[in-house]
């Protein structure tokens, strides 16, 4: 069973974004099922290089779209995304220094994150860009 499933309260009304944020669940389901078959020490680090990678592609998309549209609150969430990047990166780190990251801890920060970040600062800018035609 999966941790996170997709469901309409996340969507933020741009298919390409949603598309997006469903990789995210997909990354956070992948982290859960090896969880459940205790394998997570096994497989964290390359989960959490895809979850780096996958970070900077998905929030230079957003906000490459904040600045083609010139989304008003656009340098206040480009400041939340700096901070949760520097935050994924920092796992990163420790995990390649060899420091004992505890995958559940890993796991409730980015569902975390993506839950909270797509319900109370994504679908801030829903209307925003369905006002300039981004649906």
């Amino acid at each position: 069973m999966a941790v996170i499933e997709w469901s309409d309260k996340y969507s933020v009304g741009i298919k390409s974004i949603d598309e997006q944020h469903k990789i995210w669940v997909g990354l956070i389901n992948k982290l859960h099922d090896a969880m459940k078959k205790g394998e997570a020490k096994n497989v964290m680090a390359d989960i959490l290089d895809e979850v780096a990678e996958y970070t900077k592609t998905h929030l230079s998309y957003e906000e490459n779209l904040f600045a083609q549209y010139h989304y008003p609150e656009s340098e206040t969430h480009k400041i939340i995304h700096e901070k949760f990047t520097q935050q994924v990166l920092d796992y990163q780190k420790q995990l390649r220094e060899g420091k004992n990251i505890i995958s559940v801890e890993m796991m409730d920060i980015l569902s975390g994150w993506l839950t909270n970040h797509i319900v109370n600062t994504d679908k801030k800018y829903t209307e925003f860009f369905n006002s300039k035609g981004l649906k």
